[in-house]
């Protein structure tokens, strides 16, 4: 018996990636418990994923629905093969959830490399890159229920390399369109259902109110939720990996406790439609204490023949505070679009 070669099996590194390169991931079918994971991590307060009852009378689906950021999480986590080796994943854009998506659903997202600049080299600093991948989430009916962009940052495999990769990133991707969110909002719901609901509702808000939720979240759990969406980023689960010493905390873990803070303010939404842009700000790490202040910046009703209620465009930024004494530092800056009674 001669002995063979051992592979490596291991995240692409940045001179690995060329425009046009496509990928995937397994599909995966979103459960209970999945929704009950969620939950658990985010405290969330969107109320049909919570009520089944009112899930299915409202939407009438045959399941429930699942919470739109389930799902778009699970869509992200289907696009890290390209960015196992992510030292940061710097903005998102253009993101619309085109469907509503059900449990039971079956997710599959396919992944295209669209853009490659290389950073400036620095004295005393490996090279890196930002990749630009545009992602595409259809379910298992071939309905694109997700489309969107973002951009993760990947080391060189040489610390000196020059790669060359000088695309002009800032035409990658767009803001959504308020045709595209228009578009998005499902017009066969039975909104007549949420009528006992008490709370701010749209009508109650005018262009320009701000809030500052004052319950703070600590992040906890964060690689459990990183294995739940199959998130293959290296520095989100050996801290070995992470320019920063400790685990980096996956962003869509910061995004998506900053939303479950906003449903304390806006008690009333029925979804997220689409995303406008997300910039992550600064990192975050597990224990962090996050807090979240938003602005209601525009208010657009909806009539019975658009979908009802009200479509609001909120620009939120979360902080995350840490060390003693503490000191606090701006994390994300987001701006998207939901669905409001």
């Amino acid at each position: 018996m001669t002995e063979t070669e051992t592979e490596t099996v291991s995240g692409p590194w940045f001179e690995d990636l060329h425009p046009g390169l496509e990928f995937d991931a397994p599909a995966v079918t979103l459960t209970e418990g999945h929704a009950a994971a969620h939950q658990a991590l985010f405290g969330d307060r969107l109320r049909l994923p919570l009520d089944q009852h009112a899930s299915r009378a409202i939407a009438g689906g045959a399941t429930a629905l699942a919470h739109p950021l389930l799902a778009i999480n699970v869509a992200i986590g289907q696009s890290t093969w390209a960015s196992q080796r992510v030292k940061a994943n710097l903005f998102y854009r253009g993101l619309v959830l085109r469907h509503p998506v059900f449990l039971g659903d079956t997710l599959h997202t396919r992944t295209r490399v669209v853009g490659l600049r290389q950073n400036r080299v620095q004295e005393g600093r490996a090279a890196t890159g930002i990749a630009a991948l545009e992602m595409t989430t259809t379910n298992q009916r071939g309905d694109t229920v997700l489309h969107f962009w973002r951009c993760p940052m990947i080391p060189c495999r040489h610390a000196q390399a020059r790669t060359g990769h000088s695309d002009d990133l800032e035409r990658v991707g767009s803001a959504a369109s308020l045709d595209d969110v228009r578009a998005a909002v499902p017009r066969n719901w039975s909104l007549e259902h949420s009528l006992p609901w008490t709370g701010r509702r749209a009508a109650d808000l005018q262009a320009g109110q701000r809030f500052r939720i004052e319950a703070r979240d600590t992040i906890t759990c964060a690689p459990e939720l990183v294995r739940l969406s199959l998130n293959m980023a290296m520095a989100h689960t050996d801290s070995k990996l992470s320019y920063l010493g400790e685990r980096l905390v996956y962003g869509g873990h910061t995004i998506f406790m900053a939303f479950a803070q906003v449903t304390r303010a806006l008690p009333n939404l029925l979804s997220v439609l689409a995303w406008d842009s997300c910039d992550h700000t600064a990192p975050v790490v597990e224990n962090d204490r996050l807090r979240t202040e938003c602005v209601v910046t525009d208010i657009v009703p909806l009539s019975p023949a658009q979908g009802g209620g009200a479509l609001l465009r909120v620009a939120a930024e979360c902080f995350a505070a840490r060390g003693e004494p503490e000191q606090e530092s701006r994390v994300l800056d987001w701006k998207f679009w939901v669905w409001s009674l």
